[in-house]
């Protein structure tokens, strides 16, 4: 197995070193390709008017200027061109990546191209308490659980055009209450606010900042999940049409076959 491994946080970060470590439970037959800088928030851009710096930083460990998706498309269409990967792991990220998180993350994006290129891919990412605890990060849990968790899902079938997006709980690795499938859940839309500041000289500057939400996770979600500490597994697929409203619409203007 021949496993390629990118993610949003940097070629220095420590989810990165996490997601290679569950990648050699499988296979020493691998490439890491990070951002050189943090990316997070990117989605899924990609550079199309800036240069992509390579820099190889040890043997099959590259650092790329650019997005994830990037990082990705280097791999698949350059440094790996000939001999492609079976299996690609973006992660592991720090923070959680659900809800509307999906939407924002580069961790996200960097599974997502890969399955756009043909690749099962999977996004790693580990919870922790952005709110009241930041200073605590169980990367343990992700280290523990991770490479359990990939080869079910290998074992289960990764269907064409779904990545698999997991999150691990933020709690010691002893107190994961299970694995649950969930759907993508939906916080409030109350979270997101401005943040107002100045800087030295008087001039105003303004950070997009978040508070917490009053709202009930829906049952079956990947909120739900990881407020039972819980793994939360969630297919994500590429197709965002929404059939039942092309349905209503083809009526609606009286489209006929």
């Amino acid at each position: 197995m021949r496993i390629l491994i990118t993610n949003d946080d940097g070629i220095h970060a420590r989810g990165l070193a996490i997601a290679e470590a569950i990648a050699r439970a499988f296979t020493d037959d691998i490439f890491v390709i990070a951002p050189e800088f943090e990316q997070s928030g990117v989605s899924h851009s990609l550079s199309l008017n800036d240069p992509l710096r390579l820099r190889e930083i040890s043997p099959r460990h590259f650092a790329l200027k650019g997005t994830p998706t990037d990082c990705v498309i280097m791999g698949l269409r350059k440094l790996m061109l000939d001999h492609p990967p079976d299996l690609l792991i973006s992660g592991v990220n720090c923070g959680q990546n659900i809800a509307e998180d999906v939407s924002y993350s580069g961790t996200i994006a960097g599974a997502m191209e890969g399955t756009i290129l043909g690749v099962p891919s999977i996004a790693l990412s580990q919870v922790y308490d952005f709110f009241a605890d930041r200073r605590t990060i169980h990367w343990e849990c992700a280290a523990t659980h991770g490479a359990e968790v990939v080869r079910r899902l290998l074992a289960a079938g990764i269907p064409k055009n779904v990545l698999m997006n997991v999150n691990f709980p933020h709690c010691a690795p002893q107190d994961v209450a299970g694995v649950a499938i969930t759907m993508q859940g939906r916080r409030s839309s109350d979270i997101m606010r401005i943040e107002d500041r100045k800087d030295g000289r008087g001039n105003p500057y303004h950070w997009i900042s978040f508070q917490r939400g009053d709202f009930k996770p829906g049952q079956g979600t990947d909120l739900l999940a990881l407020e039972e500490k819980k793994i939360s597994i969630t297919p994500l697929q590429l197709d965002f049409t929404d059939h039942p409203t092309v349905t209503r619409l083809a009526a609606a203007f009286e489209i006929k076959e």
